[in-house]
């Protein structure tokens, strides 16, 4: 199926690693010219030669840190100089932070909301005018199902993404004068490079520990009985971003094996 991507301009926070590689792979597979905003210049670079090898693509990586306004500006303004508008803005940069409420500190409560929902206003308050332009405009806001239903000991990553969540709703009402689509894929258990390192730390010390029973134990609730890949979100959101999704806006999608116990 051709999505329409051809030629269209992506900005993807978080892309590195996980859902938003994977998210540049799967737009720029698709003929999109994608730039990837991350803070670790190396990684950066490695990522985006490494798909723009595989896809024929260009794929560029801008140094930012969303949680620095002015990082963000130089990033927006970075792009429409080099491709001259932007058309899709997916904002995925965060992490997890789970703790019960005696756990949570000020300083943790800060850190994941000035990265989570600051970087995403900041994102949007930038691209704004130019996906104002585009006349086809796509943001995606990642978040997870915690956001909808929240678990015991989930803050404040329940209390962020939930943040993404209104927002969504919210923005998607705003900007639809404009024809901008604003949309949220609420992302369950993935094998990411978070649930990499916890299993490391437990494989050093129980060597039996494989990956593989990793992923077991962790997808043991997952309804569909496995654990996700990252380019299976990545793909849901190529489709969100498309044409073949023109009267999509201001929806969740639950792209977690079922996990959710709300829809």
């Amino acid at each position: 199926m051709d999505l329409g991507l051809k030629g269209k301009i992506a900005i993807i926070t978080g892309g590195t690693h996980g859902i938003g590689k994977a998210t540049a792979l799967s737009l720029s597979r698709e003929g999109a010219l994608v730039a990837i905003a991350a803070r670790t210049e190396s990684d950066l670079n490695s990522v985006s030669n490494d798909i723009t090898n595989e896809t024929g693509n260009e794929v560029i990586g801008i140094p930012t840190d969303v949680r620095n306004e002015s990082m963000v500006e130089n990033l927006i303004n970075t792009v429409v100089k080099k491709w001259g508008r932007i058309d899709i803005l997916v904002n995925n940069a965060g992490t997890s932070s789970a703790h019960k409420l005696e756990e949570m500190t000020n300083e943790i409560l800060s850190e994941d909301l000035e990265l989570k929902v600051y970087g995403a206003i900041f994102c949007v308050r930038h691209a704004l005018k130019y996906l104002q332009t585009s006349k086809n405009g796509s943001i995606i806001n990642i978040t997870t199902p915690g956001g909808k239903a929240s678990g015991a000991g989930g803050q404040p990553t329940s209390l962020s993404r939930a943040a993404g969540i209104s927002l969504t709703k919210s923005w998607s009402k705003e900007f639809s004068q404009y024809n901008i689509r604003v949309n949220t894929v609420c992302v369950g258990v993935l094998k990411s490079r978070q649930h990499r390192n916890r299993w490391k730390l437990v494989n050093e010390k129980d060597p039996t520990y494989t990956l593989d029973k990793h992923w077991k134990s962790v997808s043991a609730d997952v309804p569909l009985g496995r654990i996700g890949e990252a380019i299976e979100v990545g793909d849901v959101i190529c489709f969100l971003s498309s044409s073949k999704a023109s009267y999509v806006t201001g929806s969740s999608v639950n792209v977690d094996g079922g996990t959710s116990p709300v829809v």
